[in-house]
């Protein structure tokens, strides 16, 4: 299937200057949102999966109920969305092609998942790859956290980038792929 032919572009939006990437027509389409999730499952490899709100959400959930390997999903999200109980709130500053933001996770959506060995794999998992300073930003900060769990320690380790859409011109590849290798499925390249 042609992924370009299912999303649609929107030139200087949501300010001049950027090319918005909207992936939201995969949700009228059943053939090609099955197929990307079939497609997104291929090649998740851990069996956890980190996620940022909303559009990773979309994409990311459903695999609890189609993958063998999926079994958790690691929710981040913008400040005031998740519920915390003390020490297990994480902010990290990220930034984007929009700006400087802040985004967080709960180390207690990591323990929920499944750690293999001694280490909580992870696939990090985004709708588009732009400048990479949210995956970049989410990743180290994850790949700095220890869970401990049962009376063990536990690494956490992004061992995955995973997008549907990537611009590889704006984003410094040497800088990610120092973190983990990057898959996507459309590659859309500058002009």
């Amino acid at each position: 299937m042609n992924y370009s032919d299912i999303i649609s572009h929107y030139p200087d939006f949501p300010k001049p200057g950027i090319d918005f990437i909207d992936i939201l027509p995969f949700l009228s389409n059943k053939d090609a949102f099955n197929q990307l999730l079939a497609d997104i499952d291929a090649h998740t490899h851990c069996p956890n999966v980190a996620t940022v709100e909303a559009r990773g959400f979309i994409f990311a959930a459903p695999l609890l109920n189609i993958s063998q390997r999926v079994q958790n999903v690691i929710p981040i999200r913008k400040k005031g969305k998740l519920p915390y109980s003390e020490g297990d709130l994480h902010d990290v500053a990220i930034m984007k092609e929009y700006g400087a933001d802040h985004v967080f996770y709960r180390l207690s959506d990591i323990a929920a998942g499944k750690p293999e060995g001694d280490t909580f794999n992870i696939t990090f998992f985004d709708d588009i790859l732009a400048t990479g300073g949210t995956a970049i930003g989410i990743a180290h900060a994850l790949n700095r956290e220890v869970i401990h769990l049962d009376g063990k320690e536990y690494k956490v380790k992004v061992k995955e980038f995973l997008f549907i859409v990537e611009f590889p011109d704006l984003y410094d590849h040497q800088r990610i792929n120092a973190i983990a290798p990057v898959h996507s499925f459309l590659k859309i390249n500058g002009e």
